[in-house]
Order: structure tokens, then C-alpha cells, then sequence
């Protein structure tokens, strides 16, 4: 029997779009999914500058796929989670700008995932979800520090016991997306957003991607110290060279 075909990826330009492609399964999390968002994310094509990520037949992912699910011993399901929080860890600090569809069920898994990409919008249609309480189960992809961070441990801990879900305004409001648009209004938005981060300078991508979370978790201290650094490698950069001669010539920076 071939292998299922879990995404694929549409290139145009500089721009990547993957596509969870399991719309009979409400683009359920698997360890093929997983591996295939390693297998991109490990290794970029070249010249992609920034991505989206969406789901097929209206669901961007229920979450994790319990037909397939299989029992581990406790050793197994910490490689099996922690080999999960590596390939989210390669979305989130990748140095690639992604910006996640969101419709449909965002569930489980598949809000990990979301909490991974940088810029998150929503539709009408999206139910914001943690149910592994009803399963008898626990997040084990990242929820409890990324989603977590989001919404605070208090409302996370609520959310998970109760099954509560929120829709795409409550989560406009909870941080959980920072866009809440009309039906059919995500993908181009997402478009439109991708090629004004793509036109960024690659260097201030690559320092707002991987510095500003990590200054969160730092001491105020250490935070401060962190950000001069980065300012100073940025003011360095030939990004700022090009921004500050377009600024003076009066003409927009062509970065790339």
C-alpha cells in the first residue's frame, strides 16, 4: 500500500505554503505529519523567505489522530513528545517567518502547532480547543509553554479540564490569534502579510524571530543586555545600511 500523502507544498516566488492535505481526517496530527513538517523545516528550499501554513477542506488540524494512536511505554512517549517540541522549536526559531490559516478545528495538536508560527489568523469557522482531559490524556507537543504563555497557565489549566473552546473573536482577545477576519479572508491576508515580511530585511527577521521570545524568558537584566547586543549586530548589518540609504533617497529598501 503507498504511503498517504499527508501535505504539500505550493511555491510561488519567495513565498512557501504547506498544506496539511488530510481533509478526511480534519488534517489529524500524525507521526508522517510531523515528519513532514521536519523534513521542510530541517532543510528550506532555497530561497524561500517566508511561509504559510493552512489546512485542506476547511480544518487547519483537529489535532492528534487517536486512530492511529499507539500505546507507549513512558520512555517512548517522552522521545515520541520530545521529538514533537524539536520540530515545533524548528517552526518557531527556524529563522523563516510563518504565518498559520486558521479554520475550522484548531485542536489539540494543531493549536501547538499554530502556537509555533508567528503571525496567526482566524476565521469564523475556528474552535480553539484542548480536550485531552476528555481523552485521558496530556498535551505533550508544547502546549503547556506555548499556549500556556498565550493565555496564562490559569486560563490554559480551565480550558483544559472544562473542554472549553473558544472562537475566533475570543481568541483575537486571548492572544491565541493576532488576526480575526470574514469567511474566505485568511489565505489572501496571509499572502498580503507574507510578502511585506518577506521584503524585510533577512537579518531583522532572523533577530525578531529568535531574540524577542527568548528576552521574555530572561531576567530583566539579561533581557536588556540581550536586546543592545541585537541592536548592535542589526545596526551593523547591511540590512540597515540599505534601510537607512533608502530612508535618506526617499524610496523604499529592496533588501534582498
Amino acid at each position: 500500500m503507498a504511503a498517504e500523502t499527508v501535505t504539500r507544498t505550493e511555491i510561488e516566488g519567495d513565498i512557501a505554503t504547506i498544506v496539511f492535505d488530510r481533509p478526511h481526517k480534519r488534517n489529524a496530527m500524525n507521526d508522517a505529519l510531523i515528519d513532514a513538517l521536519d523534513a521542510f523545516f530541517s532543510k528550506p528550499p532555497e530561497g524561500v523567505n517566508a511561509v504559510i501554513l493552512r489546512g485542506e477542506g476547511g480544518h487547519f488540524c483537529s489535532g492528534l489522530d487517536l486512530s492511529e494512536h499507539v500505546h507507549r511505554a513512558p520512555v517512548e512517549g517522552i522521545f515520541h513528545s520530545r521529538n514533537w517540541h524539536r520540530v515545533s522549536e524548528l517552526i518557531e526559531f527556524g529563522g523563516l517567518p510563518v504565518i498559520s490559516v486558521l479554520t475550522g478545528a484548531v485542536i489539540g495538536g494543531g493549536l501547538e502547532i499554530a502556537a509555533s508560527t508567528h503571525v496567526r489568523i482566524a476565521e469564523p469557522s475556528v474552535r480553539f480547543q484542548l480536550p485531552e482531559g476528555r481523552r485521558g490524556i496530556f498535551v505533550g507537543g508544547g502546549a503547556t509553554v506555548r499556549v500556556g504563555r498565550l493565555l496564562g497557565p490559569d486560563r490554559m489549566r480551565e480550558m483544559m479540564l472544562t473542554g472549553r473552546s473558544y472562537g475566533a473573536q475570543e481568541g483575537l482577545s486571548l492572544g491565541l490569534c493576532h488576526y480575526s477576519v470574514a469567511e474566505g479572508e485568511a489565505l489572501p491576508l496571509a499572502r498580503k502579510l507574507a510578502r511585506k515580511i518577506a521584503d524585510n530585511a533577512p537579518f531583522s527577521n532572523y533577530l525578531m524571530i529568535n531574540a524577542i521570545s527568548r528576552i521574555g524568558d530572561m531576567s530583566r537584566d539579561g533581557g536588556l543586555f540581550t536586546e543592545s547586543l541585537s541592536a548592535a549586530m542589526a545596526q551593523a548589518s547591511d540590512g540597515a545600511k540599505e534601510g537607512l540609504t533608502a530612508f535618506l533617497e526617499k524610496r523604499e529598501p529592496k533588501f534582498r
